[in-house]
């Protein structure tokens, strides 16, 4: 199925959600019975997208879990009042900071408050290392493992994460990009939005992890992936090729040894390689038949 008739396609899916006569009336969501009736229904819409998208050239959705929609589902009916904590992951350059962008800019078109929170905030301040041995780099080249668990806070994410998951708004660190490793605590305000996402490569470190409702590995082919590594490294931020490679090199082993092993704890693996319209438009069949109940 081309780009074209993957638009298509489900774009007439939206259009006959819309107009279609066999619609519920929406129920009542203070009541669980009235959730319950929702997730039921909800199921059977969620299964009908995914088989649509599998006859796609390039699916949106590589694997979800078997069981991930009623868990889901589930989680919304006891506890409806809890904010809703989307975690992507991937390796880097696999798309996964494209998507939680796109994801953001679909949920804030219909007013829904989202907020995002960056896991690359969270790396240990590194000033004082930087210094000793003159740059990022050279410390990088003297085997300072930059991804490592070990070089984030996690114990501050994770307790942030806990906080801003019970409506309380949190301040976060800053990393700055500039090379000086500086992390300046707390001087970025997060506000408790319904929809919160929570991107980086440190996002599903295992000790993290489980505080997630949605769980997303984002994964793309690797040679895509370094072409736009090098591309964004040389191109966009002005590095040396040579030292753009070693580094490409650095992550690469990095991604295997932190990232790829969460993988099979995901809820839904993306193909950061997809159409980003068609991505949109599954977004936007999934917000319609969420939200499209018979008037009565």
């Amino acid at each position: 199925m081309s780009d074209e008739n993957q638009k298509d396609g489900i774009n007439n899916l939206i259009e006959k959600e819309v107009n279609s006569n066999d619609k519920i009336f929406k129920p009542d969501f203070s009541q669980k019975t009235g959730r319950e009736l929702l997730a039921f229904y909800l199921q059977t819409k969620f299964k009908q997208a995914l088989a649509y998208d599998k006859k796609a050239e390039k699916s949106v959705i590589v694997e979800i879990k078997d069981d991930f929609i009623s868990r889901f589902t589930k989680r919304l009916i006891n506890n409806p009042q809890k904010r809703i904590l989307i975690g992507i992951t991937g390796e880097s350059a696999s798309g996964k900071s494209t998507i939680c962008q796109e994801i953001s800019n679909f949920i804030s078109r219909f007013n829904q408050p989202v907020a995002i929170v960056k896991t690359d905030n969270y790396f240990n301040d590194i000033s004082e290392l930087i210094k000793k041995y003159g740059s990022f780099d050279a410390l990088r080249d003297n085997g300072y493992d930059i991804d490592a668990p070990q070089n984030f806070q996690l114990d501050i994410l994770r307790a942030d994460l806990e906080a801003i998951s019970r409506g309380e708004d949190i301040d976060i660190p800053r990393y700055l990009l500039n090379g000086t490793g500086i992390s300046v605590p707390k001087s970025m305000h997060i506000e408790s939005n319904k929809i919160i996402i929570v991107e980086g490569v440190a996002t599903m470190y295992e000790s993290i992890q489980d505080v997630f409702d949605i769980k997303i590995f984002v994964e793309t082919d690797e040679e895509i992936r370094k072409e736009r590594f090098m591309s964004r490294a040389v191109n966009a931020r002005n590095q040396d090729p040579e030292n753009a490679l070693k580094h490409w090199e650095y992550i690469q082993d990095a991604g295997k040894k932190y990232i790829t092993p969460s993988r099979p704890y995901m809820d839904i693996i993306l193909n950061g390689d997809c159409n980003l319209p068609y991505f949109t438009q599954i977004l936007e069949y999934l917000y319609t038949i969420t939200n499209n109940f018979q008037q009565g």
